[in-house]
């Protein structure tokens, strides 16, 4: 009774016209959309693309090689985030339009899929010359970290989507989530690692004054190694230049995943919270802040208060479009894969006069990522989207 409820009346009825005279802020029907979203998701893109491409050869937009934080390490989790927003409000939207749950599910798995296997032939670019070989196939990524966070977090939302009333009625999809985390805790902390120290975290090599120079990741490195093998998963990281460490490492492993999946289930909860709160902007503002400064994981706080002035600014005051990170997040996943299989290509790089001009590497790469964005809206101005 109580999700007829949600859906004929605060989540509309899918045979109901709105009139647009009385329309709330969050959409109901899936015909609109919340801009606030799409440009937190343009903006995290356009970041991940100029980091990509170089960031200008400046520090603060090069990923750290292991501990410390920099914006260009902001903008993956910030993706993630908003991930598990827009899987609220698609599944509530989903269910207004009448979709039975077991094609939802359907269409969640080959989504994720779909997802996995582009990310597969992206991080493995030797497929130009011929088929891929199995040998030195990298198995983890990022398109494939976002596939399994994706499935998981919508899949828990299909299952309990009906308990939209935020935090407490959702109590079961938590309970998976705590399960998850603590299988992490768990694994990182007590799993017997060969040669290393129970719960090490450090980079190996000469890290730690070279105490454990095979013990690159500790537990994560090691499952990765063990579960998909040593040549299946990355093997020039960062941490080899500056650690000198020996073994191969995947960022993007196994056991990291878990914590993706937390990150995009605070994203999910953003959602529930501006869906229930629909009509009073003010209690989602409160909300989203009230979470930011309890959850103290630095990431999700930092995409909270984010999202909060972006949807402030976008959605309720209407001061900013969104404009031009609208256009790349209304086609995120082109904007993505484009960038990865082109990024070799002119005129998005270009032998340079100096090579160790910040000048020189900051023109090409924001002329590389501004082609993509203006890419993005020509796109959107034909109305083609990229969606699987």
């Amino acid at each position: 009774m109580e999700a007829e409820r949600l859906i004929n009346s605060e989540l509309g009825s899918p045979n109901r016209l709105v009139d647009s005279s009385t329309e709330s802020i969050i959409p109901a029907s899936p015909g609109r959309r919340l801009r606030s979203l799409d440009t937190f998701r343009g903006l995290s893109l356009v970041v991940m693309v100029f980091v990509n491409y170089g960031g200008g050869r400046y520090w603060f937009f090069k990923h750290e090689s292991w501990n410390g934080l920099t914006v260009a390490d902001l903008v993956f989790p910030w993706f993630v985030f908003i991930m598990g927003t827009s899987i609220a409000l698609s599944v509530s939207g989903a269910v207004c339009r009448g979709i039975k749950r077991s094609h939802l599910l359907w269409k969640i798995c080959w989504r994720s899929v779909q997802l996995f296997i582009i990310g597969v032939f992206i991080i493995n670019p030797n497929y130009c010359q011929g088929p891929l070989s199995w040998d030195s196939l990298r198995i983890p990524g990022v398109l494939q970290r976002l596939a399994f966070t994706y499935l998981v977090l919508a899949v828990l939302d299909d299952v309990w989507w009906y308990h939209v009333h935020d935090v407490l009625l959702y109590w079961p999809a938590w309970l998976c989530v705590i399960a998850l985390e603590t299988l992490w805790l768990c694994l990182t902390f007590l799993l017997p690692v060969p040669g290393c120290p129970s719960g090490y975290l450090g980079p190996g090599g000469i890290g730690d004054f070279g105490q454990y120079p095979n013990c690159t990741g500790g537990a994560a490195g090691h499952i990765d190694r063990w579960l998909l093998g040593e040549r299946h998963i990355y093997q020039t990281p960062s941490s080899r230049v500056v650690y000198m460490t020996s073994v191969p490492f995947d960022p993007e492993g196994v056991l990291g995943s878990i914590n993706s999946v937390v990150m995009g289930f605070l994203g999910l909860q953003a959602g529930k919270i501006l869906l229930h709160y629909r009509d009073q902007p003010r209690q989602i503002m409160t909300r989203f802040l009230v979470w930011s400064l309890s959850y103290v994981t630095t990431l999700s706080c930092f995409a909270f208060v984010f999202l909060l002035v972006l949807f402030y600014m976008v959605d309720v005051k209407r001061w900013w479009s969104g404009a031009p990170f609208f256009y790349p997040g209304m086609n995120s996943i082109l904007v993505y894969v484009g960038h990865e299989v082109f990024e070799d290509y002119f005129p998005f790089r270009w032998k340079m006069a100096n090579s160790q001009s910040h000048a020189e590497h900051l023109t090409q790469n924001l002329l590389a990522t501004s082609i993509w964005v203006l890419i993005s809206y020509i796109l959107y101005r034909k109305k083609i989207f990229w969606k699987i």
